[in-house]
């Protein structure tokens, strides 16, 4: 048998090159020269551009609880697994391993849709023992990512929570929240709703290499005024930062603030289980040059290691790095102004509904 390698090709409009095999992958699979010239073929060519799949599934339930206590929300929800923005650095990537898929282009292209997300959500509201916590929708992956536009399963879901009077926060990096304001408005005005846009960095081209089918920065901030306007709280996520690739942070918190968000919050690139490889094949793809300077930094923030799962580092590091990082996010926002006052969601309206869709009479 011949060994052969085959040079990597970015795939326009994906974050990853290869559908690396999963941590519980049992076969190992490798380049094998058949004599047919296949594979001179398959590295001298372009790559072929891949379709989106959308499988469906039931879902048995529409919450998870959070215990994790460097996160701001006791409850998350999401109406999809899997995310077609492709982003290189996405945390959940990972998630697909359950189910025997790949963290690389499966996780981009194939999207598992909870086709009955909103109507296991309104039983899980209405069980008598429920209470209403800080609930954020799309903590995971993006509830407004392209399929959205046509199953309107997150708009469902709000559609749930206004009938409940039931606070929540989204996270997200599409536009596409804007086609919702006529439910998110009101609620923001009754204290119900926030919403926290993320922008990684302002550079377009760098953008499209690490989060190819998200919005591009300039809609963002569209975006955000667009909330804003409307009356909802909102906020600007600059996360992750990656040394020495998205080094604009303090001009995407200055055009944020420009825009209407009044938070913000930020981490650094986390790089769990298979998270860690993909990274570093589109480091090698992209920016060859630098990458062994790349991972000497995030891993300078986490003890050497890739990553480390420790509550009290995850999120934001430690070391010399980690702490320049938080210096320059802390003196920018005072400087700007964002976060002198905090989002408080309202608890008491909650309502439970109907398990049959209607809400209570009083």
């Amino acid at each position: 048998m011949t060994e052969v390698f085959i040079p990597l090709h970015a795939i326009k409009g994906r974050g990853t090159a290869t559908r690396m095999a999963h941590r519980f992958e049992k076969e190992a699979r490798q380049a094998y020269d058949d004599g047919w010239g296949t594979l001179q073929e398959a590295a001298a060519g372009e790559p072929p551009r891949l379709p989106t799949e959308v499988l469906f599934e039931d879902a048995r339930s529409a919450i998870t609880r959070n215990d994790s206590p460097d996160i701001f929300f006791d409850y998350g929800l999401n109406p999809y697994r899997g995310c077609e923005h492709g982003c290189v650095y996405c945390y959940a990537r990972p998630t697909h391993s359950y189910l025997n898929l790949s963290p690389g282009l499966d996780f981009e292209t194939k999207i598992i849709a909870k086709c009955n997300i909103a109507e296991v959500l309104r039983a899980d509201l209405a069980k008598p023992r429920y209470v209403p916590k800080l609930l954020n929708i799309g903590s995971a992956t993006d509830c407004y990512q392209p399929v959205e536009r046509e199953l309107r399963l997150t708009r469902g879901v709000i559609e749930v929570l206004q009938q409940a009077r039931h606070p929540f926060s989204l996270v997200t990096k599409s536009s596409g929240v804007e086609r919702d304001l006529d439910l998110i408005a009101p609620m923001a005005a009754d204290g119900l709703a926030a919403v926290y846009v993320t922008i990684t960095t302002l550079d377009g081209e760098l953008a499209r290499k690490l989060e190819p089918r998200a919005a591009a920065p300039q809609r963002r901030l569209r975006t955000i005024r667009a909330l804003a306007d409307a009356g909802v709280p909102v906020g600007v996520s600059v996360a992750p930062q990656i040394p020495f690739v998205n080094e604009d942070m303090e001009q995407v918190l200055q055009a944020a603030w420009e825009a209407g968000a009044r938070t913000a919050f930020y981490t650094v690139i986390r790089l769990p289980w298979e998270v860690a490889p993909i990274f570093q094949e589109w480091l090698a793809l992209h920016y060859p040059q630098r990458a062994a300077r790349i991972m000497a930094r995030i891993q300078e923030m986490r003890g050497g290691k890739d990553y480390e799962a420790d509550f009290a580092t995850r999120m934001k590091g430690y070391g010399l790095w980690a702490e320049l990082i938080r210096q320059r996010f802390e003196k920018t926002c005072l400087r700007l102004g964002l976060n002198r006052q905090r989002t408080e969601l309202d608890l008491s309206r909650f309502r439970a509904p109907g398990r049959g869709g209607q809400g209570t009479l009083f």
